[in-house]
């Protein structure tokens, strides 16, 4: 079940538990700052304090600043209330891995990982990409092309066709979405001489495919034909260029703006984190947001300006990286997730090296119920479970 429990959403007033009074709000902010200002301290300046009531005020500080570290000590209004015991829910194997995943194994997680974490698609670019879908969608490249031709000279000659009616296409398509641009494109007469603007629709479509895999389904075999045969050695020659250009990924847009540091701060994680659902309550999940909201915050602040790229990184510029990995994160959840759910209940329920009786027996027989194979327990519990494997590292590096 993936909704909220309702029992988990009551409150003790209407407005909900994120009803915080303004000077419960003042003073939480004091003593946050307080905790701050303690830590900053050196342990010299302790070693010489005789104040008992010093040393009193810095204890209730820093009991405070620990006390808020957790997600039970929200600022609902409910000072003095007894946390809910939460710990005889069991959390499901999908909220269990995600928490696995959540943690970086390493310092360099995200630097490895952005090299194949395409780029969101920014507001700029979608004009584009509705050019292209739209000239994918109104383009009969295949059934021009798929037919039976003995002559390669011939079969050479429809495909340079066909590729520069499509060329004309997008061309002419851009006048309504660019009338500057569509015009300097038609009016120059020569693709060549804007082989970056077409490299670039073309790495768009395929970007929006990686991000989006439900999209695009009939036009993008469609794209992925034309461009296989326009990377022929003789159609480069007399094209004069190639509509291939590699993706833009994260790491490649931090490279271009020289700021790949921004990949170990230590606050990515949180401010990319895919938010579930799963076995927790309001509070909980009211709790992890606001985490990595301020995540977010902190981080655009830390480095907007920064790099030594032109333009230096702008706020939208980080948000977007952000975003872009969050994407990332999401779709890990929703397509590995569900191996790593699967195999925790395999291994929960049904035990390799025994030999149970139905129903807690995997055996299979040739012909019974569908199936093509005969495999003992053993064997269907391991053919199984490396089914799961297998399909999970594929998911991780898709």
């Amino acid at each position: 079940m993936t909704g909220i429990d309702p029992e988990d959403t009551k409150t003790d007033d209407e407005d909900g538990f994120l009803n915080v009074s303004k000077s419960q709000a003042l003073e939480e902010e004091e003593r946050r700052r307080q905790f701050d200002v303690i830590l900053k301290k050196p342990l010299s300046h302790w070693s010489g304090v005789d104040s008992g009531v010093e040393l009193k005020e810095a204890l209730s500080a820093l009991l405070f600043g620990l006390r808020s570290s957790t997600p039970d000590s929200l600022g609902d209004g409910s000072q003095g209330k007894q946390a809910p015991d939460r710990s005889s829910r069991p959390l499901s194997a999908v909220s269990m891995s995600y928490q696995n995943f959540a943690a970086p194994e390493d310092d360099q997680q995200y630097e490895k990982r952005s090299e194949f974490i395409p780029l969101r698609i920014s507001d700029e670019e979608r004009s584009l990409l509705a050019t292209m879908e739209a000239a994918l969608d109104v383009s009969d490249y295949t059934d021009k092309v798929d037919i039976l031709i003995f002559s390669n000279a011939k079969m050479r000659e429809i495909i340079r066709t066909q590729i520069m009616d499509f060329l004309s296409i997008v061309s002419g398509l851009l006048i309504s979405n660019n009338f500057a641009m569509g015009k300097k494109v038609l009016s120059s007469g020569n693709f060549a001489d804007h082989a970056e603007l077409f490299q670039k629709v073309f790495e768009l479509a395929r970007r929006h495919k990686i991000s989006n895999p439900e999209k695009l389904r009939t036009e993008y075999g469609k794209m992925i034909y034309l461009l296989q045969d326009s990377q022929n050695r003789d159609m480069v020659k007399e094209l004069k260029f190639s509509l291939m250009k590699p993706l833009e990924t994260v790491r490649t847009f931090l490279e271009g703006r020289g700021c790949l540091e921004l990949l170990g701060d230590p606050e990515l994680e949180m401010a990319t984190r895919d938010i579930s659902t799963v076995s927790k309550n309001r509070e909980n999940i009211a709790w992890e947001l606001g985490q990595k909201a301020r995540s977010r915050d902190a981080i655009v602040k830390r480095w907007v300006g920064k790099g030594s790229g032109i333009p230096a990184l702008s706020e939208s510029d980080i948000v977007r990286v952000l975003e872009s990995i969050g994407d990332s994160n999401s779709f890990l959840r929703s397509v590995r997730d569900p191996c790593d759910e699967m195999i925790g209940y395999l291994k929960k329920y049904f035990k390799k090296d025994e030999t149970p009786e139905k129903p807690h027996s995997l055996s299979i027989a040739y012909g019974r119920g569908g199936a093509r194979l005969t495999h003992t327990h053993k064997q269907q519990y391991n053919y199984v479970l490396q089914s799961l494997l297998m399909w999970r590292e594929v998911a991780s590096d898709m």
